[in-house]
């Protein structure tokens, strides 16, 4: 009888406490992270108020975009989280898109061009739910300081990603800033970012623009390198305070209407997941390499520039619109040939 009065008043004390919970986001983050003590019978003492688990196939690339639901994945795997996240680490954006289009996955994390992309190709059938990650492009000199965007005048800059969004998002600034590339600034792209990292290290007057985690993996090799301009920064000086997107959740709109309760648990769960990542970078940094995305000594300085972030709402679809707006602009193939509409966005 005792225990059984015991286990009634811990079950209330339990259902206060979700009342009396904290608003701010960083409080959030511990409570609904934070996994029970192992054997705590308290957890399961209410099971009328608890949803049942259910297995989710989620998606992410080996980048910045897996890092913000990092923690929710762990918890995953320790089998505390809201539902059961079945995540596969990909190194490459057309594998997820296979998968998406099959129904084979769910829920992903992927670039933001891709997202309009696999609208425009299932018509209709994915929605967009939250950025995850906003800029982490940087360009880095080995040589001079530079104090504006209109400095690189007469420059040679190296960069990857020719004919995707890093080349758009350039473009974009340089013109903005009122530099004609490859009149004013001449940009010669390579395939792979180690290339451009030992160009740093071999030439002392080189400037090269580069993602999240290369630029930290140059920073920690080459003394000589330093960053000299933030492009999310950049991008907001010259597109009304638009943000610059670099990663978003996408979800099958099948899904949604299957399994809202739990799709409503993972978008809360991804919430407090990059809200930890942001608050213990440390810790955030030593699950990315438990999970095998990359180091955790590299993770560690590069997790402060990755921008991770968690915008729903109107204001992930104005960020987003204006992006592709200008993605469009340059290459209409870029977003899928044609800028999705208003059914793109999921908003609750």
């Amino acid at each position: 009888m005792k225990k059984k009065i015991l286990t009634l008043l811990l079950a209330a004390t339990m259902t206060a406490s979700v009342f009396t919970g904290c608003s701010d986001s960083k409080e959030r983050s511990k409570t609904e992270t934070t996994a029970p003590a192992s054997g705590d019978e308290t957890t399961t003492a209410d099971n009328s108020q608890q949803k049942e688990k259910i297995d989710i196939n989620m998606a992410v690339l080996k980048g910045p975009t897996a890092i913000g639901f990092i923690k929710a994945w762990e918890d995953s795997d320790k089998g505390t989280a809201s539902n059961n996240y079945k995540v596969t680490a990909y190194g490459a954006a057309d594998e997820i898109s296979a998968g998406i289009i099959k129904g084979d996955i769910d829920i992903a994390a992927v670039p933001c061009n891709l997202a309009s992309v696999l609208y425009n190709k299932t018509k209709g059938e994915i929605q967009v739910a939250a950025i995850n990650t906003l800029g982490v492009l940087y360009m880095v000199s080995t040589g001079e300081e530079i104090d504006s965007i209109a400095g690189l005048k007469g420059k040679t800059i190296y960069s990857t990603g020719q004919g995707t969004t890093p080349e758009y998002t350039l473009n974009y600034i340089l013109t903005k800033n009122g530099l004609t590339p490859g009149t004013d600034v001449t940009v010669e792209y390579k395939t792979e970012a180690a290339e451009i990292a030992s160009l740093l290290s071999e030439n002392k007057e080189a400037i090269a623009m580069l993602p999240q985690p290369y630029v930290t993996t140059v920073l920690l090799k080459n003394e000589n390198a330093k960053i000299i301009f933030d492009m999310t920064e950049e991008w907001s000086k010259v597109s009304d305070n638009a943000s610059l997107v670099t990663g978003v959740v996408v979800v099958r709109k099948d899904f949604i209407e299957e399994h809202k309760d739990a799709f409503d648990s993972l978008m809360n769960d991804y919430e407090a997941s990059a809200s930890y990542v942001n608050d213990n970078i440390e810790e955030a940094a030593a699950l990315v390499e438990s999970h095998d995305i990359f180091a955790a000594s590299v993770a560690k300085k590069a997790i402060p520039y990755c921008n991770i972030t968690f915008k729903t709402g109107e204001e992930m679809k104005k960020d987003i619109h204006a992006y592709l707006e200008v993605l469009h602009t340059a290459n209409p193939a870029s977003v899928g040939g044609a800028l999705p509409d208003d059914k793109f966005y999921y908003i609750p």
